[in-house]
C-alpha cells in the first residue's frame, strides 16, 4: 500500500514536468513550421519617384537674378556659356605624312587639316596634295571653309578650295563632316570650278583600337567627276578610288608613326587617260609616315 502511494505521488509530480516538455516540442515544431515558409523578397524594387510639387517651379527662372538684378549678373553668364561649351580653340592635324614606295617612283602624301572656333562655328582649313620623287610636285590644294554644326556630330562646310599644281583652278567647295554610326569619321565634298567643271571627293575612315596604343585604320577615298577633262587626265564617272590600311603606335596620343599599305585605282576614262601617258592605272604602294595633332 505504502509502494502504491509512493508511485501516485511521483506521477502527480512528474506531470508538469512532462506537460511542460511536450508543450516546449510543440513550440519547436510550430517554429520549425514557421521557418519553412519562404522569407520575404528583401529587394522589392526602386520606389517610384514622386513627382516635384507644384511650389518648387515657382520660384525666379534666375534666382541670382531676384538678389543682384540681370545686368550685375550679365557679365558672369555670358563668361560662363564661353568657357563652358562655347570657348574659341585651335586644333591642327596631319592625318597623313607619308613616303610612298611604289613600283616605277616613289612618292611623298601629305593630308593636313585644323581649324579655329567654337564647337559649333569654327574656320576650317584643309590641305593635301602629292609629289613624285626627282619629279616635283604633281597635285597640291588648299581649301579654306566656314563650318557649322547642324546636327550632333555634323558639320556643315563651305567655302573655297584653290588647286596649287596642275592646273591651277578655283573651286566653290560644299561639304559635310563628321562622325558616323559605328565610329566612321566621314569627308564629303562637292566642288564646282570657275570652268564649271563638278567633281565629287567621299572619304571614310575607322579607328580600330587592337591595344590602348596600337591602332589599325582602314580608309576609303572615292573621287568622282561629272565630266570629262583631258587637261586633268579625269574621265565622267569614277574617276579613281583608293584603299588602305594603316597600323600606327600611339608614342604618346599627339604623336604616332605607323606603316601600311594602299590600292589605287583609276577607272573608265580616267585609266584610259593614264594608259595613254604611259602609266598604269592600279598602283600598289607601301607607306611609312607619322601622324600627329596639337
Amino acid at each position: 500500500m505504502l509502494a502504491l502511494s509512493l508511485a501516485v505521488l511521483a506521477l502527480t509530480a512528474a506531470g508538469p514536468a512532462l506537460a511542460q516538455n511536450h508543450d516546449a516540442h510543440a513550440g519547436h515544431e510550430q517554429h520549425a513550421g514557421h521557418d519553412m515558409e519562404p522569407p520575404a523578397d528583401p529587394s522589392p524594387g526602386p520606389t517610384m519617384e514622386l513627382p516635384p510639387p507644384e511650389e518648387a517651379g515657382s520660384g525666379p527662372p534666375r534666382a541670382a537674378d531676384a538678389i543682384w538684378g540681370a545686368e550685375a549678373m550679365a557679365p558672369s553668364r555670358a563668361a560662363l556659356k564661353r568657357e563652358h561649351g562655347d570657348m574659341p580653340v585651335t586644333w591642327i592635324q596631319a592625318d597623313r605624312l607619308e613616303y610612298q614606295a611604289r613600283a616605277g617612283h616613289d612618292g611623298l602624301l601629305w593630308d593636313l587639316q585644323g581649324y579655329y572656333g567654337t564647337p559649333t562655328s569654327k574656320f576650317w582649313f584643309k590641305s593635301e596634295g602629292e609629289a613624285a620623287l626627282g619629279e616635283g610636285v604633281e597635285d597640291a590644294e588648299v581649301q579654306a571653309l566656314w563650318s557649322k554644326a547642324v546636327a550632333p556630330y555634323w558639320d556643315l562646310q563651305v567655302g573655297v578650295r584653290q588647286d596649287l599644281a596642275g592646273e591651277t583652278d578655283t573651286h566653290a567647295v560644299i561639304g559635310i563632316q563628321g562622325l558616323a554610326p559605328y565610329m566612321f569619321e566621314i569627308d564629303a565634298a562637292l566642288f564646282l570650278s570657275q570652268r564649271g567643271d563638278l567633281t565629287a571627293r567621299i572619304e571614310a575612315e575607322l579607328d580600330q583600337r587592337i591595344t590602348q596604343r596600337l591602332i589599325l585604320q582602314p580608309r576609303v577615298e572615292l573621287s568622282l567627276a561629272a565630266q570629262d577633262n583631258a587637261a586633268r587626265k579625269v574621265g565622267a564617272g569614277i574617276d579613281k578610288i583608293e584603299a588602305g590600311l594603316r597600323l600606327r603606335y600611339e608614342i604618346v596620343p599627339e604623336f604616332a608613326p605607323y606603316i601600311g599599305i594602299e590600292q589605287g585605282w583609276k577607272l573608265g576614262g580616267s585609266a584610259r587617260y593614264a594608259r595613254l601617258a604611259g602609266e598604269d592605272p592600279s598602283v600598289t604602294s607601301l607607306v611609312m609616315g607619322v601622324r600627329f595633332w596639337f
